[in-house]
């Protein structure tokens, strides 16, 4: 029987040793820290590397992903800190999410220098331009259909939670997606009692399915996302542009790090 925690913990180690980086940052990044994992699921392992300081001072450009292993259990995966760190600038909710996950393979006492200085740039913004964008694409590209994976519910739901998530709290919203759904469970304008079953069998049913499988669609849910993405879409457009600008302390943090790392 294979050891899926023992073959990650030795690829990150060969990764290190293969490229000469120091990992700082692995996690699970897909549906397995998300919560609603199939049997067949793959294992989506994200890391955030830092290369040696004299990498960095070179004229011609290094490599700022490593892509390691793709097949069907193992999907791996990682940036070079610099490239995290201008994605941190930007508000980009993926790295923010690596960085929140609730399944951590590996944290090096570097990346809490990170984490401490990345906090200040989430930009609502950006997260609900994101968050909408994704759950619009998957409704249009996946939803519309008799037949549906019920993944791709998922990919639909969990962004326009994340959304709400944002709305209520003007923070970045949590991976797992039980958590979002508790919160909108609670909502005077939520889901209704109908909704909120039909959400409860959806998640039995992604457990016991394998992805691949064509599923009746689920009209309740289908009308839920194609009503809320017209709503968060005018919620993302209208929200005002909130970045944070300022990139030195970001510039400082990196200083730092790759300093201790020679």
């Amino acid at each position: 029987m294979r050891d899926i925690q023992k073959e990650i913990q030795d690829n990150l180690k060969e990764i290190e040793r293969r490229y000469g980086v120091r990992i700082l940052l692995a996690v699970e990044s897909g549906s397995r820290a998300w919560g609603f994992a199939s049997p067949d699921s793959d294992y989506d392992v994200r890391f955030i590397y830092l290369q040696k300081r004299d990498e960095y001072l070179r004229i011609d450009r290094t490599e700022e992903v490593i892509e390691w292993k793709l097949d069907e259990v193992l999907d791996i995966n990682g940036w070079d800190l610099k490239k995290a760190l201008y994605a941190f600038a930007k508000g980009n909710p993926n790295v923010i999410e690596w960085a929140d996950s609730p399944i951590i393979y590996h944290e090096d006492p570097l990346w809490k220098t990170v984490c401490g200085t990345a906090v200040s740039y989430f930009s609502e913004k950006a997260a609900l331009c994101h968050y909408y964008g994704t759950a619009n694409n998957t409704f249009r590209s996946w939803l519309t259909g008799d037949l549906i994976r019920y993944k791709k519910y998922f990919y639909a739901l969990r962004p326009l939670l994340c959304c709400r998530w944002i709305e209520r709290y003007h923070e970045a919203p949590p991976m797992e997606f039980t958590r979002l759904l508790k919160l909108f469970s609670e909502e005077e304008e939520g889901l209704t009692e109908e909704l909120y079953q039909e959400i409860q069998k959806l998640l039995l049913r992604k457990a016991e399915t394998v992805e691949k499988d064509l599923n009746p669609q689920m009209p309740e849910i289908i009308s839920f996302i194609r009503n809320e993405c017209i709503r968060q879409k005018q919620i993302s457009d209208s929200a005002p542009d909130d970045h944070n600008r300022d990139l030195e302390p970001l510039n400082q943090c990196f200083r730092r790090i790759i300093d201790r790392y020679q």
